[in-house]
């Protein structure tokens, strides 16, 4: 059975990004809204953000609410911060294997890959 995962790490501080809003969206011929959550004290989701017969082929977006988290620790960022909502748009085509897609995120940087 297919799903998506996900999880954030705070390379700034070197932790778990813990308490981030996690919005799932696919994107056919529209944006919907297909899943929302915030991660856990590892970063992590409790459950899989799409799994079963909600994982479909087709193109996606996670929207993490990066600049929220920082300011939550009291960082001073200008306003608007260089880094504020993170969104990773990503295609799916095979609904019976694992996508992973983590964050690396600081308030000056971000990047992502497939993990597993």
């Amino acid at each position: 059975m297919g799903r998506l995962t996900t999880h954030v790490l705070d390379t700034a501080h070197g932790k778990p990004g813990v308490g981030i809003a996690v919005t799932v969206y696919r994107l056919d011929g529209g944006r919907r809204e297909v899943a929302r959550t915030v991660t856990n004290h590892d970063g992590r989701c409790d459950q899989p953000l799409l799994e079963g017969a909600a994982l479909e082929a087709g193109k996606y977006e996670i929207v993490f609410a990066a600049g929220d988290y920082f300011r939550a620790l009291g960082l001073d960022l200008p306003e608007p911060p260089f880094v504020d909502e993170v969104a990773l748009r990503f295609g799916i085509a095979k609904v019976d294997q694992h996508y992973h897609v983590p964050l690396l995120v600081s308030p000056w940087s971000y990047s992502t890959y497939r993990g597993s």
